[in-house]
């Protein structure tokens, strides 16, 4: 079969297309030819060696995936060839809080990812495809869809009429103020780009900032919420933006720590505000499959 690899060292320039042997499903596992794939953020730091330069090479790089299952191994019992399937990007995370393992067996790193015509998984490390969706549709969900999820429902504690900030127009962000808006949320997006802050508006955000022109887009969202702060901060800038979420909270709110596109180390951060107005910073990985079934 034909594969997408890292092969000998990071980097995007040594991505290469390989072959491997056909895989063959064994005891309790089954063969899904992939359909669709797409991509994260977390893949291309992966890729260039910056998420985990201790990861081992060659690597088959990408986390989600959506495809059909072509072949069944000995015991099988929840799945037959024909069926369409999502993969989990945390293949032993099955429910309740992970435990340190479970989140190293992660596909696109330490795992093989899905950039690639067919792979074998344990029959318990894939979902059911939602019908409606398309493969391409389905392969955002294992990631940025679950993420969001995890984020605004799981860990995020929000009520209808709460206020939620969504940090640019990436995959978590995009899903995120479409769960929130389903929950019955207002929603404040953030972008550096015009085009795009039209386009979250057509997909339902009531309020917009443009932090290219409005550098102190914390002061905007206090204005926008009358002062008061919003309660739920979807944070992917990281260290970058951080100190300007805190600011935007309003006492007793969460921020949900997605990503580190802006930095992922500070020394000039300030807890007081933390501390003082109870602010609950959440750190967010992804979600367990019964989460992902939801």
């Amino acid at each position: 079969m034909k594969v997408y690899e890292i092969q000998n060292q990071f980097g995007l320039e040594n991505l290469k297309i390989s072959e491997r042997p056909d895989p063959i499903p064994g005891q309790g596992e089954v063969l899904v030819r992939f359909k669709a794939v797409s991509l994260n953020y977390r893949d291309y730091l992966m890729a260039i060696g910056k998420y985990n330069p201790k990861q081992k090479l060659p690597l088959i790089p990408l986390s989600d995936g959506a495809g059909e299952i072509v072949q069944i191994g000995p015991g099988v019992t929840k799945w037959k060839a024909g069926d369409k399937v999502c993969a989990n990007f945390a293949q032993s995370w099955f429910d309740g809080a992970p435990e340190k393992d479970m989140l190293k067996n992660t596909l696109g790193g330490p795992l093989d990812g899905t950039l690639c015509e067919y792979r074998v998984f344990g029959e318990q490390g894939l979902v059911p495809m939602p019908e409606h969706l398309s493969f391409v549709e389905a392969s955002t969900l294992p990631c940025a869809a679950l993420t969001a999820y995890t984020a605004i429902v799981t860990h995020g504690n929000i009520q209808p009429g709460a206020t939620v900030v969504v940090q640019g127009t990436g995959g978590v962000s995009i899903f995120a103020l479409q769960f929130a808006k389903m929950m019955g949320c207002k929603v404040i997006a953030t972008s550096s780009s015009k085009d795009k802050l039209d386009k979250v508006k057509t997909l339902g955000a009531d309020e917009v900032i443009n932090y290219n022109e409005k550098t102190n887009w914390d002061r905007e969202v206090r204005k926008i919420t009358n002062m008061k702060g919003a309660d739920l901060i979807i944070e992917v800038g990281g260290a970058g933006t951080l100190q300007k979420s805190i600011s935007s909270t309003k006492p007793w709110g969460t921020i949900a720590l997605i990503g580190v596109l802006a930095g992922g180390e500070s020394n000039n951060l300030s807890l007081f505000p933390i501390l003082m107005q109870g602010i609950r910073i959440q750190g967010i990985i992804v979600g367990s499959k019964k989460i992902s079934k939801i």
